[in-house]
């Protein structure tokens, strides 16, 4: 199977599995990817959505028989291609689930783009990151309303134009990344740590924060938008029981009892 998916109590762990070429995508994993977040944005027994890759890379782009398919079809063909592409990487980016990558090798073109759609980005010591669309004659089109987004404008745009692979610090430095671990033991704490933190906020009010990430630059309407949002919440069956646990100083419900 191009995609394995784990179900560990509320987390969900999602992997990348065609280590022989890096995990590069096809169209098989593209699917799968789809597939499988829309289902699990939609399952409420799933807290967090943890995506890695297996072997030594995390997503090293399209892989090389994928690509080679693209000479041959007409540019319908390769719009189609790609707006099934850009649907992939939408799914994910508004699953309304926290979702972390793990990063622990190369990162590159579409595989940087999966980490501009995730939440939280942890890289290991090894991990590198390029948008090298531009040295092929292309573009990083699809994927670059969300590294723009992630990033900003000023480092999107040197890295789409030189095409540059950066280390794990650089991409920590410019906000692509949101932690380095020192080794694959470090990573794999971090993963556990994030995800414990990530599983004490309210899931509906995590799908809230995620769509103000995401829109929040867009509202001008002299903040009636985001006014409804906290308005809702508050009266809100979650938003109730999170504001009496906090003032009973007690756990709330979606933390079980074992919280303190």
């Amino acid at each position: 199977m191009s995609l394995l998916v784990e179900l560990t109590g509320p987390v969900a762990f999602v992997t990348l599995n065609r280590p022989e070429i890096h995990n590069a995508f096809n169209g098989t994993l593209v699917d799968e990817l789809k597939s499988t977040f829309t289902q699990l944005g939609e399952d409420s027994a799933v807290r967090v959505v943890v995506l890695g890759g297996a072997g030594k890379s995390f997503c090293a782009g399209a892989d090389l028989d994928w690509m080679r398919g693209s000479l041959n079809a007409g540019e319908e063909e390769n719009l189609q291609n790609a707006m099934h592409m850009a649907s992939m990487y939408e799914t994910i980016d508004s699953c309304p689930k926290p979702v972390l990558a793990r990063i622990q090798g190369a990162a590159i073109g579409g595989g940087c783009g999966l980490a501009a759609v995730c939440d939280v980005v942890i890289a290991g010591p090894k991990a590198r990151f390029a948008l090298s669309e531009v040295r092929l004659g292309m573009a990083p089109a699809v994927i670059s309303p969300y590294v723009v987004r992630k990033i900003g404008k000023s480092h999107a745009r040197h890295l789409f134009l030189t095409g540059e692979r950066i280390d794990a610090t650089r991409a920590y430095q410019i906000g692509l990344v949101h932690a380095v671990a020192a080794n694959d033991l470090e990573l794999d704490a971090f993963v556990i740590e994030t995800t414990e933190r990530l599983l004490k906020g309210g899931p509906n009010a995590q799908a809230e924060c995620k769509t103000l990430g995401r829109f929040a630059d867009d509202y001008n309407d002299g903040g009636a938008t985001t006014a409804a949002v906290i308005a809702r919440l508050r009266v809100s069956e979650e938003g109730q029981e999170g504001m009496r646990a906090f003032l009973e100083k007690r756990p709330a419900n979606w933390l079980g009892n074992n919280e303190e």
